[in-house]
């Protein structure tokens, strides 16, 4: 940071809103996330290219090194729609006799399923049509119940256990309904 006085009253002068660099590693293939500017986040691929060449003996080629400027509202990652948004709070506070009012605003990050890609991948694998309505799976028909039951829990709990983590659970209970319907179907037939 910089500090700049100004007629006398200093204030300061931040370079960087969020100078944290987020680091993830899926597939064989490394994520950096900052909020920087473009121009930051070439400084940071020049400097991370020059660590990885002078300390590590690791050469790559920085023209495979790709800056891609996200959306403000939203982005895809790992299967969630993610976006972070204001969200507004107000906090009442009392100091003995006298009370007072703080309103913070804070960021909060949501993570919303992608429920018609789901749908897609569902109808695909034929447990509903592309509307989302349930159908039966006449390829298990031939099954025992307790064989076709334990298919779809099992599904049902994969997909419980990867978008549990989602703010906005309504999408993940309609793909359980179509899941436990298409059980019930398959069952009757």
């Amino acid at each position: 940071f910089v500090e700049v006085f100004d007629k006398d009253f200093p204030s300061t002068l931040w370079f960087f809103k969020d100078p944290f660099i987020h680091y993830v590693r899926y597939q064989g293939k490394s994520i950096l996330a900052s909020k920087n500017t473009p121009f930051l986040m070439k400084k940071w691929k020049y400097f991370l290219i020059h660590l990885w060449q002078c300390h590590f003996f690791v050469w790559s080629q920085p023209g495979k090194i790709h800056i891609n400027q996200l959306s403000e509202h939203s982005f895809y990652f790992f299967g969630y729609f993610s976006n972070v948004r204001l969200n507004p709070s107000v906090v009442r506070s009392q100091m003995l006799e006298k009370s007072f009012i703080m309103e913070n605003l804070m960021k909060k990050l949501d993570t919303i399923i992608p429920i018609i890609p789901l749908i897609r991948s569902l109808a695909k694998a034929k447990f509903c049509n592309v509307l989302g309505h349930p159908i039966s799976k006449p390829v298990w028909a031939d099954s025992s119940d307790f064989d076709i039951i334990d298919r779809f829990l099992q599904i049902c709990r994969d997909f419980s256990h990867y978008y549990n983590g989602s703010s906005k659970k309504k999408s993940l209970y309609r793909i359980k309904y179509i899941l436990r319907l298409s059980c019930i179907k398959t069952l009757a037939r």
